[in-house]
């Protein structure tokens, strides 16, 4: 234990960052003093493509309390301006939202991120709409060669399937906001996910063209799975930090099952854990990687930090529920949350054995009666041993849902 205690002074604020895995790219080792010292003014972005953030967000926007606790001052942007134009993907072009949809999701994260964060947000919409296009191309464009915009990552693989001058001229929209915001809040740090690199170093580019100072960039890398899929991403659908859009359950549910081999990684990049505690819990992890010790604290660290202690009770406490069977203590919105990623069936009143196969639970009348006559059927945790057992409406819980196991495993959500 004395050999962890000695680590922390050893380490500086930048050599955290790397410890944490938290640093992709620099622009220039000047920075790394200027990190350790503190006093750097720094903003990170989003577009508002949703109405919440996910939590893919979440793993980025974090680095604004690490800096904040490190002397520096954070700015976030909600870019509204560049919402309405869309950020080159690398594959294939965005599909334009209507204005009206981009305002409204503008709105609700900046409200979002104003709460969750507790930093001055600030607008591009409030300096990219007063420029008309002739000083568009004048004061900026002129300074920026399109040879140099095509070596961007981002536009050179979607130079294949088609690219919009929109999204082309995407990553000058976010020079000018850098431009803007170093001139006019003494900004002179941009962060961002790796994927931004080439964007942020654009703006570095036309500040430095047009007025010769010098500013920084730090991007960190993208968290991902083992296969190198986007953190937060289930089944294809983003994990929202709004809960009334992901509940505190289902985000529980998502990063209790996080791999063995990722779940230190996320440790170190998504909680404020120290490194002594993180190593502990490795320890205790490698050790017994059955109890799910360094899953439990990843997940008690981001509900609580997101949603509150008491949300992170409440997630455990119907995970524990579910697992028994305890359906019928459960709420409605509890139920529907639990059950969410089982199969839907819809249910219409009889017995049990003409509803098990009108809903699909089983395939015939006779496979139906063998599950019921091996009590492998159970509704709403009771077991069923009665093929005439007459369902109704009346068993729903909260007068909508039933759930029907079949067998150890196999769930169903009936709907009346």
């Amino acid at each position: 234990m004395l050999r962890l205690q000695n680590l922390k002074p050893l380490m500086t604020f930048y050599e955290e960052l790397e410890w944490r895995g938290l640093v992709n790219q620099i622009s220039s080792p000047d920075l790394i003093e200027k990190l350790n010292k503190g006093g750097l003014t720094f903003y990170i972005g989003t577009d508002p493509t949703a109405d919440s953030l996910h939590l893919g967000h979440y793993s980025s926007f974090l680095i604004t309390r690490r800096l904040r606790n490190a002397g520096h001052t954070p700015l976030l942007l909600v870019g509204l301006a560049t919402g309405l134009i869309g950020d080159p993907r690398g594959t294939v072009e965005r599909e334009l939202k209507q204005k009206e949809e981009v305002f409204r999701n503008y709105e609700s994260l900046k409200a979002q991120v104003e709460k969750l964060f507790g930093f001055e947000v600030v607008n591009n919409y409030d300096w990219i709409n007063q420029l008309n296009v002739i000083d568009f191309f004048r004061d900026f464009g002129k300074y920026i060669n399109v040879g140099y915009m095509l070596t961007k990552d981002h536009v050179r693989r979607q130079m294949e399937s088609g690219i919009s001058y929109a999204e082309f001229s995407y990553m000058l929209i976010q020079a000018i906001d850098f431009k803007y915001l170093h001139e006019n809040r003494g900004v002179d740090l941009q962060v961002a996910g790796s994927d931004q690199w080439g964007n942020i170093t654009t703006g570095i580019e036309l500040i430095r063209k047009t007025t010769g100072d010098e500013v920084y960039a730090l991007t960190m890398p993208l968290v991902t799975d083992s296969q190198g899929n986007k953190f937060g991403k289930s089944e294809g659908n983003a994990l929202w930090l709004d809960k009334n859009k992901t509940s505190p359950y289902q985000l529980y549910q998502f990063l209790i099952n996080a791999e063995d081999s990722q779940v230190i990684t996320y440790l170190k990049r998504l909680t404020f854990l120290t490194p002594e505690q993180i190593m502990e819990i490795e320890a205790e992890h490698t050790a017994h990687p059955e109890q799910r010790l360094a899953q439990q604290a990843l997940a008690r660290e981001i509900i609580t930090d997101l949603h509150g202690a008491e949300e992170f009770e409440k997630a455990v406490d119907i995970s524990r529920k579910l697992f028994a069977g305890d359906f019928k203590s459960l709420s409605l919105a509890d139920v529907k949350a639990g059950m969410s990623n089982v199969p839907h069936v819809k249910l219409s009143s009889g017995a049990l054995v003409d509803v098990l196969v009108s809903s699909k639970v089983c395939a015939s009348k006779r496979e139906a009666r063998e599950f019921i006559g091996n009590g492998a059927i159970s509704l709403n945790g009771d077991v069923v041993k009665d093929p005439a057992f007459e369902v109704t409406p009346e068993l729903a819980i909260g007068g909508e849902v039933l759930v029907i196991r079949r067998g150890k495993k196999k769930f169903y959500l009936g709907e009346f």
